[in-house]
Order: structure tokens, then C-alpha cells, then sequence
């Protein structure tokens, strides 16, 4: 199980934060205020509710599918394609997913331009959640009983430490990629890598047979 953006590319790719300028326009289209205010505004949704959208919606009048085209119409040029990443991927054992809070459309990109949609065999993205976005532990379980499988027996990767919390409690192993953004990591983070390609490489798989 993997998370999408800054953990299936490198977050130097920037691409999160062309995101993130459209999500800052927006707010302050939605809710009026000044810039600076709505950006105090964002990270107060974010950190309450998940995502800005969750924010938004539960206390303003929106139109999601509006929210989730704008602020996902950015340009994927900064994003390298990465076939070694591709082959790392596909000798992993058993079957592998994509969880985002990203929009279906915008995975779809994002994965075709890495190099890497072949590699899954599903993504849910944040309509597949009824927009109720990664952390909540209903989504996680939505999550799992859309793809039928045993979480003891599954390994998620994640850039956001508290994403990894509900994947900890099901049973899922759990691998932090980069250094957390700053936030506290605790011990429902069982390794922490800095790159997930040289991770990915770097292991080793018995014989299944």
C-alpha cells in the first residue's frame, strides 16, 4: 500500500506545491479572507479534518468537484519519469495499491507521468472515501474492503506520520518515507526511510515456494 505524492516521487519535484498554491487561491476565493489569514485558515483544516477540502466542506458551502478539478489542474512537468522505480515495484511480492488524498484523475496523472500506473493493481483516491480523507480509520477500512485483503499481512508507505497511525492499529507494518515534515513520528512507525527507491532496493525477499 503505498501513499502518492512526496512518497511515490521525491517532494523536490515540487509538484505538491503547485498543489498547495491553487488550494491557498482557493480559500481565499471560498472564504474571503486576506492571503495571509487564509493560510493560517488551511493549516487549521488541515491539521483538524485531514485535508482543506474536509475544512471547507464542513464549514462553508462548496462545490467539491470544484475544489478537487482546480486545485489538481497543475502541470506535471517537473515530475521525472522513473523506471527504476518501476522495476523496484514490480518484484515486490503480492498485489499493490495506491492510497491518496488526492483526486482519481490527478493519481492517474501523477502515475502515468512517474511511470508506475502499470504497477498497481488499484488506487483509491479521495472520491473512493466519499471524500472523507486519510486519517480517519473509516477510510482505512473502506480501504481494505475494497481490495479484500488482510491488513497483518500488508505494508503501507506514507509521508505523513499520522497517516500511518490507523494502518498501525489494523496491523499493517508501517514505513515512513522522508522525515515527516517536522511532526513527531512515535512508535506506530516501524522503520523510517529517506528514500523509498533506495528502500525498495535494498530488500530482500524469500523464496515463496
Amino acid at each position: 500500500m503505498f501513499d502518492m505524492d512526496d512518497t511515490l516521487y521525491p517532494p523536490e519535484q515540487g509538484l505538491m506545491r503547485l498543489v498547495q498554491a491553487r488550494i491557498n487561491a482557493y480559500v481565499v476565493e471560498a472564504v474571503g479572507l486576506e492571503p495571509e489569514e487564509a493560510a493560517v485558515l488551511q493549516r487549521q483544516f488541515l491539521d483538524a479534518h485531514g485535508t482543506t477540502l474536509a475544512g471547507l466542506m464542513a464549514n462553508y458551502t462548496i462545490d467539491p468537484e470544484d475544489f478537487l478539478k482546480v486545485v489538481h489542474d497543475v502541470p506535471m512537468d517537473g515530475i521525472e519519469p522513473n523506471p527504476r522505480l518501476a522495476e523496484q515495484l514490480m518484484r515486490l511480492p503480492g498485489r499493490r495499491f495506491v492510497f491518496t488524498n488526492g483526486a482519481r484523475d490527478y493519481a492517474r496523472r501523477v502515475l502515468d507521468r512517474v511511470g508506475i500506473a502499470d504497477c498497481f493493481d488499484g488506487v483509491f483516491a479521495i472520491e473512493d472515501g466519499d471524500l472523507t480523507p486519510k486519517p480517519a480509520p473509516s477510510t482505512f477500512r473502506r480501504m481494505v474492503e475494497r481490495f479484500d485483503f488482510e491488513p497483518r499481512s500488508a505494508a503501507f508507505f506514507e509521508d505523513t506520520p499520522r497517516n500511518l497511525e490507523p494502518a498501525k492499529a489494523l496491523g499493517m507494518a508501517t514505513i515512513l518515507i522522508g522525515d515527516g515534515h517536522g511532526k513527531a513520528l512515535g512508535d506506530h512507525i516501524d522503520h523510517v526511510a529517506p528514500d523509498l527507491l533506495d528502500f525498495l532496493s535494498d530488500l530482500t525477499f524469500k523464496d515463496a515456494a
